[in-house]
């Protein structure tokens, strides 16, 4: 721009930056060398003050960055949202819940974690349970899910194992293991984080309704999902 427009309106710009040591690292633009508006300005830019004799000028993009410095280096410091206790009920036909939003600010720093719910042997409970796991997977700290569940005279026993096989297999590639576990006397849900948290949800993973159609929204997106009502307790042991 200095040598397309040869006076000082581009003259007093400055580009620098800090590296990862605090250090101001000045960035010359190659363009600019030799041009004499960036040299020798003509008159000072409209809007700023010439310095007065025997006081230097500041760098305007120093300045920038040195105020907003402090700024960032608070926000860095500042500590994260503290986790709490929850309790609260999730009303029939309500939106936005999700196994995410329940259960994973819970999961830092969890290496494993205990799902006991003894419905999950239907099509749509194994489904359910393959979504809750890629929730569990984006922790990257949890290497072991245990299943506790259990069945009855009308389940499909060799679906709801071969389902499970592949579900194992899956988890597997990513470094997860998955045990499953049969309780037959089993009637509670109650999900077990390792670093202490308990999430109780009144009626286990199978808190969504059916979809009115199977290519509508909210199938895939279970926070998009109307919900049946149920109560969520979410607490340290």
């Amino acid at each position: 721009m200095n040598k397309r427009k040869p006076d000082d309106e581009f003259a007093n710009i400055g580009l620098s930056y800090f590296n990862h040591k605090g250090e101001e690292v000045v960035v010359h633009c190659p363009e600019s060398i030799g041009a004499l508006a960036t040299l020798e300005p003509s008159k000072p830019v409209s809007g700023t003050s010439v310095p007065e004799e025997g006081v230097s000028a500041v760098d305007p993009v120093v300045s920038v960055l040195e105020t907003q410095k402090p700024e960032s280096v608070m926000d860095a410091q500042q500590p994260t949202e503290e986790l709490k206790e929850q309790h609260y009920t999730i009303n029939y036909d309500s939106t936005g819940y999700s196994y995410e939003t329940i259960i994973t600010p819970y999961l830092k720093g969890a290496k494993s974690i205990v799902i006991e719910d003894p419905y999950i042997r239907a099509k749509h409970q194994l489904n359910n349970f393959v979504r809750f796991c890629e929730a569990v997977v984006k922790q990257p700290s949890v290497d072991l899910i245990t299943l506790v569940t259990s069945y009855d005279e009308s389940t499909d026993i060799k679906e709801m194992a071969s389902c499970l096989k592949d579900l194992q297999q899956s988890l597997l590639e990513m470094d997860v293991k998955l045990d499953v576990q049969i309780n037959e006397n089993m009637h509670d849900r109650e999900i077990r984080i390792d670093n202490g948290w308990v999430v109780k949800i009144g009626r286990g993973l199978d808190f969504f309704q059916k979809p009115e159609s199977w290519f509508g929204v909210g199938v895939n997106d279970l926070s998009l999902r109307k919900c049946l009502e149920t109560k969520v307790d979410i607490f340290k042991s």
